[in-house]
């Protein structure tokens, strides 16, 4: 056999896993391994070694919290999928039939009912939206920018119109869709640490993060926003998971229990965010005195590291639930990968309080 044929076939094995065939020996027959399609428990025998068999629970021990967020994960977005494939093509129905009763095209259609018949905004209209928006335009000057939000507002509200009258014709055409969202995964997170929010909310969100970590930075407002729109709905916690690339975080996340125990954790929570450039220990104590704290208390408890247990404690807890990065959240358990944009924070939320 040619060497490049032996490479090949190497090549081959190890893409493929390499799957060993089975050996005819005592341990193995004593102990036969399951059905392909048979449910793995604890004590099922996934592999052996030498004859001595490795245990399912092994592999559920390393990665069973990250094997049920990828699964959480996929069956999220397969049903996402379904969902939106399963609206488009019931709009598309709704359009078509509405078109071809008017004997115009669905294009033409949309045009007439919509687009046609919004009215032009208003000058104090177009003056607020400027003012709302002024800082995503990067100083241009109202009437520079008067002609693209007088057209932004009319699509608006006929994006507004189209979804009533949308919402009509199902009605109108008994619309009944029986695709069913999938059970949402839940982990067992501790909601432990310190939090805000109403203590009796229907909604806890866990959220395990590292001060030092940019993506955790962009998904604290988005937390900020979802307490504020859900006031008295939904309570947030806040546990540490500094990551090791991260120089700085350990000791940030250490000050802002340090801070915690001065009662005002949230305040310097909120100022590292708001400024992660300054997360060295000079700038912590800096800041504790800024924020009101007694800096002596505080400079004793970070320089002695009485809280890098309870770090520790956090991020084992973390990894438990399969986190590996951060932000990680948990909603009532239902897990949430990374800085996701408010509205896909919203989602969940709702539909928990839906659920009760």
């Amino acid at each position: 056999m040619s060497k490049l044929l032996v490479a090949s076939v190497l090549c081959l094995l190890v893409a493929t896993g390499a799957r060993a065939a089975p050996t005819a020996n005592k341990a193995s027959a004593a102990k036969p391994a399951p059905a392909a399609d048979a449910p793995l428990v604890s004590t099922s025998p996934i592999a052996t070694i030498d004859g001595q068999t490795i245990p399912y629970s092994e592999i559920e021990r390393a990665i069973g919290a990250q094997v049920r967020q990828a699964e959480a994960e996929y069956l999220t977005k397969a049903y996402d999928l379904r969902r939106g494939a399963l609206d488009q093509l019931i709009t598309n129905r709704l359009l078509e039939g509405e078109a071809r009763k008017a004997g115009k095209t669905v294009a033409e259609w949309l045009d007439q009912e919509f687009l046609a018949k919004v009215p032009e905004p208003t000058e104090d209209e177009l003056r607020k939206a400027y003012e709302k928006n002024r800082a995503q335009l990067e100083g241009a000057t109202f009437e520079q920018v008067k002609d693209r939000l007088r057209e932004h507002l009319r699509r608006l509200e006929a994006k507004r119109r189209f979804q009533a009258r949308l919402q009509e014709l199902m009605t109108k055409h008994g619309v009944k869709t029986f695709l069913v969202a999938p059970e949402p995964v839940r982990f067992a997170v501790e909601a432990a640490g310190p939090s805000r929010g109403a203590e009796k909310a229907k909604v806890t969100i866990v959220e395990f993060s590292d001060f030092q970590c940019p993506y955790c930075g962009r998904v604290s407002p988005t937390l900020a926003r979802v307490l504020a729109d859900y006031q008295g709905k939904v309570r947030l916690f806040y546990r540490q998971f500094p990551l090791g690339f991260h120089p700085l975080a350990q000791k940030a996340a250490e000050a802002s229990l340090c801070a915690n125990d001065q009662w005002k954790f949230w305040e310097l929570h909120d100022r590292m965010f708001a400024d992660q450039s300054k997360l060295e220990v000079a700038d912590l104590k800096a800041a504790a005195r800024t924020l009101g704290l007694d800096g002596a208390k505080f400079d004793a408890c970070l320089d002695g590291g009485s809280k890098a247990a309870a770090v520790e404690a956090d991020l084992r807890a973390g990894q438990a639930v399969g986190v590996q990065g951060t932000p990680a959240l948990f909603v009532n358990g239902v897990f949430i990968n990374g800085a996701a944009p408010y509205e896909q924070v919203k989602a969940v939320v709702e539909r928990e309080l839906e659920r009760g």
